[in-house]
């Protein structure tokens, strides 16, 4: 019992022991590096004793003479590399770069054939009793230098313009015996133009558009998700002859930030034994360099005829838009808008800018302010780049400040909603008088007299309107109605007496009730009351409301505009127009309604006596029988 005791806390003291004894660390299994780049092996130490800064030697076993050991680097000992690495490491191809006190990595910046064997990791002991594992040895193998990278077709560095396509095809491919996989990445350098890193501390003027990574899947850049997302980017690819492969990348449409030196770069990679994918090789062919031609060096927007025009209403009016400077061998969209803005105050320039008409790049036509429009006149595309706009029959409302705006979608032929627009310009402005006839509005409303209006009468308005004008003429009359304000008394106390002031009105907006169209059309705008609206004669209107409730009455007035009649027959709105007086409509009680109320009030009281009465004489009698039944 006594021995099973002593083996066991012997086995616990070695456990303890091994648990905080030296270990060294290097990858597992065979690594597989191709010739003429750089190796880098980590080696790391733990559960030593001494100091936090741990040195490290490097030997490598070459396989090619017979398992002897030559050292490499040494972290403490200048003179430890063997003749052979001497000069690779005072140069610096050879070196030890240490990522902390206890982790370094062997970098040789150039692999050589002969380079190929079992590397060890020693690490000098600094621990009080020599235990644990010094040293960790992994196998190199040295594979040749099978990859390739080609281009088809280079830049001329010949501008190109905004929106046009580019086209680049870069191939690449290997040939090796171990299990590896290539990929492709397109990128940009900007010409020195220095760009933050995602990390934000360091710059970098290298962009990568689009790549094919190891596993096939296409990544698009960090600054070019959006694009790749729209289509505006892609990547194809082909298989060759020879096992090569053609990777061909579009641009739909370069951009102004396009503007740089093109490379491809191809990369080879391999799995270590503890399932890490490792760079292993990867070359970068130029392809050359691209300037974007920015479209607002070119284009130019003119209309025409240019300054000032004066018509007569009634004319016709023709205005074209011309689109120069625009790309012959860029396809793209064009959005045209011709717009109109006339001041507040009737001034031809400033003020508000609106919309006439448009047509969109898939060559649809909108109109804008006036929807009446559409049927007397047109927008047309009458050549390339050209854009004229018809009013068959010009009105005063007409009149105003002409521009022709131009959105241009370059590259885009058919935009979709949501594409954003590549450069907007507008051309100088065209002002347009419209001359018409001197047409004065005079406006008189009235209330027929007769017998005080009662609920249940019609209401009779009468507005006679003055139209003074040569030629035809038509009045468009609209009657309004506004509540009668109410009279708020507000009393104000003071020690010496009680004063009554009345407050200001408020003031409410008018309803339109109904309208007579210059055609004759009648429109009714309010659906409480019997509302009919008619010509009497030539300048009188009527406005009759029947069966009138009280919400009927307010204060009515009538509103004209004056409509003139052009050359060719047809009618426009002179601008000229009148508002006549305000007639109070008030509505009194019929006799009924009035007797009515003593009526109930009378019933009312009879039938309060009368219960009272009756409550009385009853309560009188109940007591009177108690006291006789009361024994004495």
């Amino acid at each position: 019992m006594a021995s099973m005791k002593t083996a066991l806390f012997v086995f616990l003291h070695w456990v303890l022991q091994c648990a905080v004894c030296r270990n060294v660390s290097v990858p597992p299994g065979t690594l597989y590096r191709v010739a003429g780049f750089p190796l880098s092996l980590p080696c790391a130490v733990s559960g030593f004793e001494g100091p936090r800064t741990q040195d490290f030697e490097w030997f490598l076993y070459r396989d090619d003479a017979g398992g002897r050991q030559m050292g490499v680097v040494s972290t403490r000992d200048k003179g430890f590399p063997y003749a052979p690495f001497q000069p690779r490491v005072k140069n610096g191809e050879v070196r030890v770069e240490r990522d902390s006190g206890d982790k370094v990595r062997l970098v040789i910046q150039r692999l050589r054939a002969e380079d190929q064997g079992k590397y060890e990791c020693y690490t000098p002991s600094t621990d009080s009793t020599y235990q644990g594992n010094y040293s960790a040895s992994v196998p190199v193998k040295v594979i040749p230098d099978t990859l390739q990278v080609s281009y088809t077709r280079s830049l001329t560095g010949q501008p190109v313009p905004e929106g046009a396509e580019l086209t680049l095809t870069c191939s690449g491919g290997i040939q090796s015996e171990q299990l590896t996989r290539l990929s492709i990445t397109f990128g940009k350098r900007n010409n020195g133009e220095g760009l933050g890193a995602e990390g934000g501390g360091e710059v970098s003027n290298i962009r990568e558009i689009i790549s094919i990574d190891k596993l096939l899947g296409v990544v698009p850049g960090r600054m070019y998700k959006k694009r790749y997302g729209d289509g505006e980017i892609t990547l194809e690819k082909r298989n060759k002859e020879g096992g090569l492969g053609e990777y061909v990348m579009k641009m739909r449409a370069v951009q102004p930030d396009d503007t740089g030196s093109y490379f491809c770069e191809s990369t080879q990679w391999i799995r270590d034994p503890d399932r890490s994918w490792q760079k292993i090789a990867q070359r970068t062919l130029d392809i050359g360099n691209l300037t974007v031609q920015q479209l607002a060096e070119s284009l130019s927007i003119t209309s025409s005829p240019r300054g000032e025009v004066t018509l007569q209403v009634g004319a016709p009016l023709i205005l074209t838009c011309e689109v120069l400077g625009l790309p012959a061998e860029v396809n793209s969209g064009l959005l045209v808008q011709w717009m109109r803005s006339v001041s507040s105050d009737g001034a031809r320039s400033g003020g508000v800018e609106m919309e006439v008409a448009r047509m969109s790049p898939d060559g649809v036509v909108s109109w804008g302010d006036n929807l009446s429009r559409a049927s007397g006149g047109s927008m047309e595309k009458v050549a390339g780049g050209r854009y004229t706009l018809k009013l068959f029959s010009g009105q005063p409302l007409d009149s105003g400040v002409y521009r022709c705006v131009v959105s241009v979608y370059a590259g885009r032929a058919n935009p979709d909603p949501s594409t954003p627009v590549t450069l907007t310009q507008r051309s100088e402005g065209v002002t347009v008088n419209l001359k018409s006839k001197d047409v004065l509005v005079a406006a008189v409303a009235q209330l027929l007299r007769g017998p005080l209006l009662k609920r249940g009468n019609t209401i009779t308005l009468i507005c006679n309107i003055t139209v003074t004008t040569t030629g035809p003429a038509q009045a468009q009359v609209q009657w309004l109605r506004w509540p009668i304000p109410p009279r708020v008394i507000k009393r104000e106390e003071s020690p010496a007496s009680a004063v009554t002031v009345p407050d200001p009105p408020v003031e409410e907006g008018p309803s339109l009730v109904a309208a007579l169209m210059y055609d004759g059309v009648a429109k009714i705008y309010v659906n409480t009351s019997d509302v009919s609206i008619d010509r009497l004669s030539t300048g009188s209107y009527r406005l009759r409301v029947h069966s009138a409730t009280m919400d009927d009455q307010g204060m009515y007035a009538c509103h004209a505009q004056a409509w003139g009649q052009d050359p060719h027959g047809g009618w426009y709105n002179t601008g000229a127009r009148a508002e006549s007086n305000a007639v109070t409509v008030y509505m009194y009680s019929r006799a009924e309604d009035l007797l009515l109320i003593p009526l109930v009030v009378g019933v009312s009281s009879a039938l309060f006596v009368g219960i009272l009465i009756i409550s009385t004489v009853t309560c009188c009698f109940m007591k009177r029988l108690a006291k006789q039944r009361t024994p004495k």
